[in-house]
Order: C-alpha cells, then sequence, then structure tokens
C-alpha cells in the first residue's frame, strides 16, 4: 500500500488552482455532437472533453458505441479546442486504439475495475506509458481491496499519472441514487491512499439531473479534486443516459455555485459539513430499511391470517429483542436505546399485521 501511495504522479493535476473538470457526453453519436458540446463547454472551468466510444452494456443488441471512429472525433476536438480528451478502455485493443489516437486520459469502468484479469490485461497493455493519466473507476460493489488491488496492478506496470473515479456503489435496497455515494467508504479509501487524487462522478451516483448539484456540493466537502459530469448539446434526445446528463451551460452554472461555495467556505465549517452528510446518508438508509421492513410485516400480516396464526408471537418476540440487544451491544450501542427502538418497530408491526 506505502509502495503504491508513494509511486503516484499528482503532477497532472496538482498543477491546477481548481476543480479538474471533466465533461462531454456519456456515448459519441456523431460527429456533428460531439463538436457542439465540446465548443459549448467553457475552458476556463473544464480540462478534459469526455465521450464514450466503447459502451459496455448489460444486454445485447443495445446501442454499444460508436467505435474507432469516434476516437476520431475526439482527435478533432482535442486539435480544435485544446482540451485534453478521455474515454473509456475495457481492453488491450482498446487501449491500443485510444494511443494511436493521442487520447490523453484513459478510464476504466466500473464492470472492469471488479474484474482482475480485465484488469491485469490493461495494465499490460499499458506498461511503458507514462505520459497518460490513468483514472479507475469504483468497482460495482463496494469492495476497497478490488479497487486498491487494481491501482497496484498498474503502477506494478510503470503507471504513474493514476486517479480515482468515484462514481458510486450498487445496493440491493431502494435509494434516491442510482449508485449510493457511500461516503464512509469513500474517506475510508483516502485514509489508506491519501496521494491518490479523486475524481466524482455525480452523473452515475444519481442517475438523473435533479440531483448532480447536490452530490457536487457533497464531493466538494469530501475534498474531491476533481468531478466527472455528463453534459451533451442535446441532453434529452441523447442515446444513452439521457436522464442524467445536462447542457454545457447547465454544467457551467453549476460549477460557477461550486466556486462561490469555496471562496465563503472555512475548513471547520467543511469538515462540520462532511459529518453531518455522513449522519443524512446513514438516515436515508435507515428509513428505506425500515420501509422494507414494514412492508414486510403487511406481508406476515396476510400470511398469518390466511394461515390463522395468532399475530402476537410472545416467545418469537422475546428471542428477537433478546438477540438484537446482545448484538448490537457488541457494537457499542446502549441497550437502553436498543430496547425502546425495537419496541417502537414491534408495536408499528403488530399495528400494521393487525390491518391486514
Amino acid at each position: 500500500m506505502e509502495k503504491l501511495n508513494n509511486s503516484i504522479d499528482r503532477s497532472w493535476i496538482d498543477k491546477w488552482n481548481q476543480p479538474f473538470i471533466i465533461s462531454g457526453p456519456c456515448s459519441a453519436e456523431s460527429e456533428l455532437q460531439i463538436l457542439e458540446t465540446a465548443n459549448r463547454l467553457n475552458p476556463s472551468h473544464v480540462q478534459v472533453f469526455r465521450a464514450g466510444i466503447w459502451k459496455p452494456r448489460t444486454k445485447p443488441n443495445t446501442f454499444e458505441g460508436v467505435g474507432q471512429i469516434g476516437l476520431e472525433w475526439l482527435h478533432k476536438v482535442k486539435k480544435n479546442t485544446g482540451l485534453m480528451v478521455a474515454t473509456e478502455i475495457a481492453n488491450a485493443e482498446h487501449v491500443k486504439l485510444a494511443i494511436s489516437f493521442e487520447i490523453d486520459v484513459l478510464w476504466i469502468g466500473a464492470r472492469s475495475t471488479a474484474s482482475p484479469f480485465t484488469i491485469q490485461e490493461i495494465a499490460d497493455a499499458l506498461e511503458g506509458e507514462n505520459n497518460k493519466i490513468i483514472l479507475v473507476k469504483n468497482p460495482i460493489h463496494p469492495d476497497i481491496e478490488l479497487w486498491i488491488g487494481a491501482l497496484e496492478r498498474l503502477s506494478d506496470k510503470g503507471v504513474r499519472k493514476l486517479g480515482v473515479i468515484h462514481r458510486g456503489f450498487y445496493t440491493y435496497k431502494n435509494s434516491k441514487y442510482r449508485n449510493q455515494p457511500n461516503w464512509n467508504l469513500l474517506l475510508n479509501f483516502r485514509s489508506l491512499l491519501p496521494r491518490i487524487p479523486i475524481i466524482c462522478d455525480p452523473s452515475h451516483i444519481c442517475g438523473n439531473k435533479e440531483g448532480i448539484l447536490d452530490i457536487t456540493k457533497k464531493a466538494y466537502h469530501f475534498q474531491c479534486e476533481g468531478l466527472m459530469i455528463e453534459s451533451h448539446c442535446d441532453p434529452d434526445h441523447a442515446w444513452s443516459d439521457a436522464q442524467q446528463q445536462i447542457t454545457p451551460e447547465n454544467l457551467l452554472e453549476m460549477l460557477e455555485e461550486l466556486t462561490c461555495i469555496k471562496k465563503c467556505d472555512q475548513k471547520s465549517k467543511r469538515d462540520l459539513d462532511s459529518f453531518r452528510i455522513l449522519i443524512d446518508e446513514l438516515d436515508e438508509n435507515i428509513i428505506t430499511l425500515l420501509a422494507e421492513r414494514m412492508n414486510i410485516s403487511k406481508k406476515l400480516g396476510v400470511l398469518k391470517k390466511y394461515s390463522d396464526i395468532a399475530i402476537l408471537q410472545p416467545s418469537r418476540w422475546e428471542d428477537l429483542l433478546k438477540k438484537s440487544i446482545n448484538f448490537g451491544k457488541s457494537l457499542g450501542i446502549s441497550e437502553e436505546l436498543l430496547e425502546g427502538i425495537f419496541k417502537m418497530l414491534h408495536k408499528e408491526s403488530i399495528k400494521i399485521q393487525n390491518k391486514n
């Protein structure tokens, strides 16, 4: 871990006196779309233009990217605007092609990060390529070791300009996010690898336009060095992820608001807000789990009524309370608090079951 941390070359991001911004459409669709979007981005705020060329989809027979021709369009953006350009790579052939078209920033997607074999193939293809910036998205599931392992494989092949992209994590429960931010995990990652630049991806965390500004502000409180936000010249008609893309003009408004926040913010307040964000995220998780618990209680009530089983089961309740209190105490939670919480939950569950 220490070897990886010390090997990082941060020169590509430390030279900027502002957040490192990557923006552009989810997918390259046409040369016109690429050039128009790039020309409408404000170069005083945005350093890198991005577009997906190869799109790994869950199911076949859907739009999977335009392929190599999209690299030609990105190269034209680089030449015409002076912006650096970026795209996702998922295998050795992608690496070879992206390098041949002078793509500056290559990112590795969440699905690829989850596969050590894929990461090793990409790392082997990048060996000796010291000028490219390589960004690694977090794996789909909250596995820090898998994330760090991907970075170590790249570092072992001499890749030094490394960074990570925080795009949120899959969650089994219902959530207002497409991918749960899990800010506490991000803090743990930062404590293990403090020198790795972190780019936050509000577009994939939210999965919608409405929440992007809120996540952008939270990313600032957690000291992310940059942002990757999807923008499109005509987002409502985008070929992929239309619901989470914004116009270049909307992006500029968000970034200017973030600049204002930074100017008037103090470190003590930022730290305070960070803890509040962690609590808010945990509270949302608790509420979601409570809703799921009560929904199961409703189904349980229907089943008990159909099977002519008494709603109240004293022995079951006593065992549940005892087990929950013992487990909670092992985690440092007071018996009084646990007993109060579970008595309220039990009372509400009984009420719901009796309604059926």
